[in-house]
This record gives C-alpha cells, structure tokens and sequence, in this order.
C-alpha cells in the first residue's frame, strides 16, 4: 500500500534522462523500477493508468474502496454514479490532487504507465503538469486570455515563442477564432463555455498527457455543452480524458469506457462509494452484467 499522501516525499537525487522517468519526475535509484514496470493493455490500447485496489479515505473512514480497473490511452473514460460515492474523490487520485487534503489518505497503488504516483521518488508537481485538471465550475485567472494561457508554459520555463504556444492552445480548445481578436482582454469577460474552453485551453499548453475533467459541462447551457463535448472527441486522438459526469446522455454519447460506482452503507451506516461495473460504454448501456447498473443508467434509482 501507498505511503499516506499527507506525508512529504523525498526530492533529493537528480531526475533520470529518458521515458517515464523524465516525464514524471522519478528521481535516480528508481529509474530500474520503472523500466522494469509492467506494460497493461486493454485490448489494442495500452494503459494510461492501472488502479490497484485503492481506497481513498477522509479520517479513520473510507470514502471509495476497493476501486481496480485499467484507463486506456487515448480513450475517453466516463465515471458514473449517484452523489456522494467517490467519482470526484477518485478522479483527484490520478494527479494527487488529494495531497492538497490534510485528512486524505491514499491506499492500493495508482500506476501511471506502469509507475507508482504515489512512490516515494515521484514529484507531485510533475505530476500535475503531465495530468491537467478541468473543474466543474470554470475558474479562470484574472488575467487576459493570453496571460491565462500562458501562465503554465512561463511557471515551468518552457521554451518556445509564447505567442505561438497560446495561439496553439487555444486553437487545441476550440476557442482561437472566437477570441484571437482580444487576447488581452480580462478573461472573465467571457461566456460560461469560453471560460470552461479557455480552462481546457490552458491545460493543453503545458502539453499534458491526461486531462481529468470533473463535470465540466454541469453548469453550461446545451450549446456549451456540444462544443465541449465536440472538444473532447477531437482530443482524445492525442491524449486520454477521463470524465466525472452526472449526465447520463454525455457519458454514453462520448466516452468509451464507462465505471458505474454506487453508495454502500457499512454496520456503522457510514457511506463509500464502490465500483459496480467497468466495461465498454456501449455495453454499460445497452446490456449491463449487474442490475444495480441497469437501475441507474435506466432512471430506475438515482
């Protein structure tokens, strides 16, 4: 099992020069671990992520358990369920967001391209710029468009001319024709969808592996809503999304994968959220192995 995510990680060494090791921040005296790592695949794609029977809990109790499956790359992966069984905790698991928690511990192991996130020789940080984050409600910075953009790319001292990695990223998010005309306006001058746009468009800068979106379209009108839908399909040819959404239509109408979790009371009546069922999205919908699947995705309960 994985250290406790409060607890600070050793940083000392100098980062290794090639693959994974590079890319997320393992430090020298890992690098053989990494090589060594197993490669998953799903079918013809390889997993981006592996979950290992993790449970994440806030205190002495779980609030999601016993969660295991694979996320393809490439691949959009949808977690369903009703409120309050883990989807959100889960999804903050896979760029140790929960760190950021004073009460969160992380058990079971989280592998990312065969490497344990939660290792001791992994940076948080790097971490975070390889697996981006959409919110549910946009949360631009008060700053111009382009000063949003960027931000990230000037924090890790990218190279490169700015100009062309804004116009890039925001061409990335479906959003350069619509503001190319006032970069350097406030970026809360825009519309619910651009913010949420401009927030994918900021993460795409840093050229991110994975995004992890946490109902990104709840508080968008359904115009928004099929831009960013839109948005997504186009994305996943070069990186891999994984979605929290209460939306049953958007999860079957863009995903490829779909985790079904649902709410379970212990002896003591404290809920934890549990995955019920993990296959292609087709099949969650249209043929479901489990009956409490079927309920939820059919309006029966939920």
């Amino acid at each position: 099992m994985s250290e406790p995510v409060t607890e600070p990680r050793d940083k000392s060494g100098e980062e290794t020069e090639r693959g994974l090791s590079q890319r997320i921040g393992v430090h020298s005296g890992a690098a053989s671990a990494v090589e060594d790592a197993p490669r998953f695949e799903r079918g013809e794609r390889e997993a981006i992520f592996r979950l290992e029977d993790v449970q994440v809990s806030y205190g002495p109790k779980p609030a999601v358990r016993e969660v295991s499956f694979d996320i393809a790359e490439n691949e959009i992966t949808a977690l369903i369920g009703p409120s309050g069984c883990g989807k959100s905790t889960l999804i903050r698991c896979l760029n140790r967001m929960n760190d950021l928690i004073p009460s969160a511990r992380v058990e079971g192991r989280v592998l990312y391209h065969g490497q344990d996130l939660y290792g001791r020789e992994v940076d948080a940080v790097e971490v975070r710029k390889r697996i981006g984050m959409v919110f549910q409600k946009p949360n631009p910075f008060p700053k111009s468009i382009y000063d949003n953009i960027a931000f990230g790319p000037r924090v890790l001292g990218m190279k490169g001319n700015m100009d062309e990695i804004v116009e890039r990223a925001l061409k990335q998010g479906a959003l350069w024709d619509e503001v190319k005309d006032r970069l350097k306006t406030n970026a809360f001058g825009m519309s619910g969808g651009q913010q949420q746009r401009l927030c994918i468009a900021r993460c795409l800068a840093v050229s991110p592996d994975v995004i992890l979106m946490d109902e990104p379209c709840s508080a968008l009108d359904p115009i928004s809503t099929g831009k960013i839908e839109d948005l997504m399909m186009e994305l996943k040819q070069e990186i891999s999304i994984v979605i929290v959404t209460h939306n049953m239509q958007q999860a079957a109408r863009v995903s490829d994968k779909t985790a079904y979790f649902t709410v379970e009371l212990d002896d003591e009546e404290h809920r934890s959220g549990r995955v019920v069922e993990f296959d292609d999205t087709e099949k969650i919908f249209t043929n479901p192995s489990d009956s409490r699947t079927e309920a939820y995705v059919t309006g029966k309960v939920g």
